[in-house]
């Protein structure tokens, strides 16, 4: 596998992007096009800079105050197989991993099989926030997503008990 990933860019230290110190990975390509996304730069899949996946992991490595990792968008689901790569070396370090994506869980669930890198994927992160993001459904005080249609689910819990496991911020 080619050892590099397409990325809008990369907030080395966020506290707004899940709970603790993270490091956020914002992905290249997006084809949701969600009205009002604060994130429109990320859409076209032909911006964006080349970065060695391995170089990343090293980094994130350098710094200890890192408690876990966030793929954003974009949408890292369009590269899932990099974003898994990632993932899967990401979380031997003991980190916690969040995934942004304009996707369903179910929709996800479904197409598993179909499309590359999202079984390997899913099976690496530890939270999927997940949904397209709809200004309609706005709301002050939301946290970690932009929409109240949106979900923060579990990942690990709702694929061993084979029931989404929603969890409240």
């Amino acid at each position: 596998m080619e050892k590099n990933i397409r990325l809008a860019g990369i907030a080395y230290e966020s506290l707004v992007n899940g709970p603790g110190m993270r490091r956020v990975f914002f992905s290249q390509g997006c084809k949701h096009n969600c009205l009002g996304c604060f994130n429109k730069d990320t859409h076209d899949f032909n911006l964006g800079e080349e970065f060695n996946m391995d170089k990343l992991i090293e980094d994130i490595k350098a710094n200890p105050m890192l408690k876990g990792v966030t793929f954003s968008g974009g949408d890292p689901l369009e590269q899932a197989e990099k974003f898994a790569y990632m993932a899967k070396e990401i979380s031997s370090l003991g980190l916690n991993i969040w995934c942004y994506t304009g996707y369903t869980f179910e929709y996800i669930l479904e197409n598993l099989h179909r499309k590359n890198g999202w079984k390997e994927l899913l099976q690496n992160i530890n939270v999927l926030v997940e949904g397209k993001f709809e200004i309609n459904k706005i709301k002050n005080g939301l946290k970690y997503k932009g929409s109240t249609n949106q979900r923060i689910i579990d990942v690990k819990e709702s694929l061993t008990t084979n029931k989404i496991i929603v969890l409240n911020y």
